[in-house]
């Protein structure tokens, strides 16, 4: 993340306060957009001063043990009321006669625990019932007869012994039915009649200790579309009853997650042969045997889960009769005993030769000895393949180990952290259809000739970061002229200075990151021809002597010819002259940081050509004036500036310009009152510049002008300059008094807010298994929560990190899982954290909770990631507890920080 996105961040947290103080309200409901929020105020009963056109209210976590229906008479335009988090024991049937218009009813975590057959009874118009958590241990009746336009009803987490839910034909319209955490121990045929006419998309019974699938239990509900029977502890035999019990049925997904399904036959999923069944959930099941021909029943399969398993053989016909397979995840599927090969997971050549459709295959985090001739014959369709972390001995790539990917139009290839030390001449002539190939965080080391990328010939990024060292030829690239990102940052890069430049065969490239190489030799044609060049990153080098007026044959230009370039990144290179003529060409750059270098005096033509600037970035150098002629330029369309911790001198001639400056613009800066501090002359040692009184230098300009003039006019110059230095001030009060008055400021309404998840998990590979461990039972226990986990709901056949851009555009909140992983993970610190957070700078938004399993300095979670506590409002920084009694409230704390508003006002 660059420095200069990390004070981005801080002015955009610095509006926090004023935002929180303007917003929240103590003991009073919160009215905006028709919408009440009464939640968190310790309420007895329901307020009756509220407006009487509101259609949601909001009541939930407060003290309320009845929901009397005189006191929604007033309110009888309501389609939402949600009431959860109270002790409600009792619901009265002409709460739904004041509110004829309600469609959505939430009651979870109240003491609910019977239902009447008139409990509902005028509800007519409702589709969504929620009361999970409840203490409803039985249905008896009819409760849900009236129901007719109901599509989701929740049950879980109550004490249900039974399916039963009605006596008669009911809920004709119901497509999702959830009853996950009860004490269903069998499915019996008679018990799910009430659904013989409703066609369900989603029926939920994870977390049940089912031991009994009774003969026709499905029956009644042949058009079932989906079934969850996750953390239910099935045994093989039981879950071959299921399949049999599912057949002639409607069953598209079916997800048995974390069950003991300890081995598969080629009877387990006989009954499945009659369903079009499409998505298969096999994972956490420590499945460490696939029998031959088990899914040869499932020809219509196209999505198949099976990580986190301790599968220890795949045989060439494990797979066989997946056909229509177009994404298989088997990430940490395989036992991981010892490093002996003799314990290491064995793949059987033409393994996969039967999924003709797959496109997307998932290998990550497993340990193979290696790839064979033909491990991966037959993959006629894959796109993309992912093998990070999934080799103990692939040190070599040789022109032999992609063979099997020959008929493959593979477009994406990730081969990161496997150690890989060599790339001989070659490896890659295979996949002429390659578009992205992720080499990053091995231990790479060798010259570039050029041959390691033969056949490449449609590549667009290669990824090389993080590896031991890479020397450059003038040919390393000559034959990927398609490139378009290029990544060598960190990897003791040499001979960059070799001619012609190593980049030259690159027109095409848009992105070049040589950052942190300790670059200290570079020639003025280094990147010349590269004009579709938009980003270049060459932070953390060593390039002060090369704009030094004394270096031999003066300062070199390296950045010339770079017309088109957008963001340009020199931070922390040593810099103590800028030469004025180095950013002349670069007329639509963007964002320039020259943060934590030594500059000081800066010529006042050096900024005159950057008409599209919007953000810069100059924090601890050493800068003591600020002055017009110089910065002018720069400020006039900036919208982010960072000068923070640079030694001010603070005098008129110095910062004048400057504190006007700041104190008249819209252009983002933080921390203004700390951060921008006078260091001279003594007497302001300390001072906050904002806060310099430039009075006295607007006296003494008019004087200096008008000192020239003949004397015979000095008298009149006196009484001009005493009117000024006594009535100037009221003058201008008054001026700019009338002035805000006339003109005013108003906000621009936003649009509602409107995500497909409730938050976007960002967490290190290494805490996978925790972050599903304790995230994916939120979401049973709370069906309203729907995170974005990457194994799950990346879509098939989309690039890593464009799908990781989408998600976290599509998600309400992005969660921070901190911990010491996080802090060493690359991706996450070079990919996820600063999309994550250049989206909340954008939007302005409040979007994003950290949540911290380990006890993290502020200094080292500011060094990683560039992020401080301070940041963020304290609801929103959550620490797992140590002890379990205190989980509950972990778990209230995350809801009331997933449900707080996103708006920065």
């Amino acid at each position: 993340m660059s420095r200069d996105l990390f004070y981005r961040i801080y002015s955009f947290w610095g509006l926090l306060p004023f935002w929180i103080l303007c917003t929240s309200s103590t003991n009073k409901c919160t009215v905006r957009h028709e919408i009440a929020d009464c939640s968190h105020l310790k309420l007895t009963q329901i307020p009756d001063d509220l407006p009487t056109n509101i259609t949601v209210l909001n009541v939930t976590h407060n003290q309320l043990r009845r929901l009397p229906p005189a006191n929604f008479t007033r309110y009888s335009q309501l389609t939402i009321l949600d009431g959860g988090f109270n002790s409600i024991s009792k619901l009265e049937p002409e709460l739904c006669q004041s509110l004829p218009l309600l469609e959505i009813l939430n009651l979870q975590h109240n003491e609910l625990s019977q239902l009447s057959d008139k409990t509902f009874i005028f509800c007519m118009n409702l589709t969504e019932l929620h009361l999970m958590s409840n203490s409803i241990q039985k249905i008896q009746s009819n409760p849900f007869k009236s129901l007719k336009n109901l599509i989701k009803l929740d049950l879980a987490h109550n004490g249900l012994s039974s399916t039963k839910l009605g006596t008669q034909l009911q809920l004709e319209n119901l497509q999702e039915l959830l009853l996950s955490n009860n004490k269903i121990s069998a499915l019996r045929r008679e018990e799910l009649d009430f659904l013989g006419n409703s066609s369900l998309k989603r029926l939920e019974l994870s977390s049940n200790q089912i031991k009994e699938f009774s003969p026709g239990c499905f029956h009644a509900i042949g058009k079932l579309f989906g079934f969850s029977l996750n953390n239910a502890k099935l045994s093989p035999s039981l879950i071959e009853e299921l399949c049999l019990e599912l057949s002639n049925t409607s069953i598209q997904n079916l997800s048995l997650s974390n069950n003991q399904l300890y081995t598969t036959s080629n009877t387990t999923f006989v009954g499945l042969k009659q369903t079009n069944l499409t998505m298969l959930d096999l994972s956490h099941n420590s499945l460490s045997v696939i029998g031959n021909d088990s899914f040869a029943w499932l020809p219509h399969l196209e999505y198949l889960f099976l990580e986190y398993n301790n599968i220890q053989h795949l045989s060439s016909r494990s797979f066989y009769g997946l056909s229509n397979v177009r994404y298989l995840n088997l990430r940490r599927s395989f036992t991981k005993q010892s490093i002996s090969l003799a314990s290491l997971p064995k793949i059987d050549d033409f393994s996969f030769q039967w999924l003709k459709f797959l496109e997307y295959l998932n290998m990550e985090d497993n340990t193979f000895p290696g790839i064979k001739s033909n491990t991966f014959t037959g993959l006629t369709r894959l796109r993309c393949l992912s093998l990070s972390n999934s080799f103990s001995s692939l040190r070599t790539l040789t022109n032999e180990t992609f063979l099997s990917l020959a008929g493959s139009p593979l477009l994406i290839l990730n081969l990161t952290k496997n150690k890989i030390s060599k790339i001989e001449s070659g490896a890659f002539s295979w996949l002429g259809h390659l578009n992205v190939l992720d080499l990053g965080l091995n231990e790479i080391g060798q010259e570039l000739t050029g041959q390691e990328w033969r056949g490449l010939e449609n590549i667009v990024e290669i990824y090389l970061s993080y590896n031991k060292y890479l020397e450059l030829t003038s040919n390393s690239f000559a034959l990927v002229p398609s490139l378009q990102r290029l990544m060598l940052r960190r990897v003791a890069l040499k001979n960059v200075n070799s001619s012609p430049s190593p980049f030259h065969p690159l027109p095409n490239l848009t992105i070049l990151d040589l950052s942190n190489n300790n670059i200290a030799n570079i020639n003025d044609e280094l990147l010349k021809g590269l004009e579709k060049l938009e980003i270049l990153d060459l932070q953390h080098n060593n390039l002060a002597r090369l704009w030094k007026h004394a270096n031999p044959g003066g300062p070199i230009h390296f950045l010339k010819g770079l017309s088109h370039l957008h963001i340009l990144n020199l931070e922390s290179n040593g810099f103590d002259e800028v030469p004025a003529e180095v950013f002349k060409d670069l007329r639509e750059l963007k964002s320039i940081d020259l943060g934590l270098n030594n500059l000081n005096i800066l010529s006042p033509s050096v900024f005159d050509n950057q008409v599209s600037l919007k953000s810069l970035s100059l924090q601890k150098n050493l800068i003591t004036s600020v002055e017009k002629n110089v910065f002018g330029p720069a400020f006039k369309n900036l919208s982010n500036l960072d000068m923070s911790f640079n030694p001010f001198d603070c005098t008129c001639e110095s910062i004048a310009w400057f504190v006007t400056w700041i104190n008249n613009t819209h252009t983002n800066i933080s921390e203004l009152s700390s951060r921008y501090l006078c260091n001279t002359p003594p007497q302001y040692h300390g001072f906050p510049v904002m806060l310099f009184d430039i009075s006295p230098c607007k006296d003494s300009a008019p004087f200096e002008l008008l000192f020239m003039i003949n004397t015979s006019i000095l008298l009149i110059f006196i009484l001009l300059v005493l009117l000024i230095h006594f009535e100037g001030w009221k003058i201008s009060f008054y001026w700019n008094v009338s002035v805000h008055r006339v003109l005013g400021f108003k906000e621009i309404d936003r649009q509602p807010e409107q995500f497909e998840y409730a938050a976007y998990i960002i967490h290190a590979c290494k805490d996978r298994d925790w972050v599903w461990e304790h995230f994916s039972p939120m979401e049973e226990e709370d069906h309203t929560l729907r995170f974005c986990l990457e194994e799950r709901d990346f879509e098939a056949g989309v690039l890593e990190l464009e799908a990781i851009v989408n998600s976290i555009r599509r998600s309400r909140k992005i969660i921070f899982v901190i911990t010491q992983n996080l802090l060493k993970d690359p991706l996450c610190k070079r990919f996820k954290v600063h999309h994550a957070v250049q989206q909340a700078i954008e939007q302005s938004l409040d979007s994003i909770i950290l949540i911290f399993l380990e006890d993290i300095p502020d200094y080292k979670l500011n060094h990683a990631l560039c992020l401080r506590r301070g940041m963020f409002k304290s609801h929103c920084i959550l620490n797992w507890p140590v002890q379990k009694e205190r989980l509950n409230a972990f778990h209230h704390k995350l809801q009331v920080a997933l449900g707080s508003r996103n708006s920065v006002h």
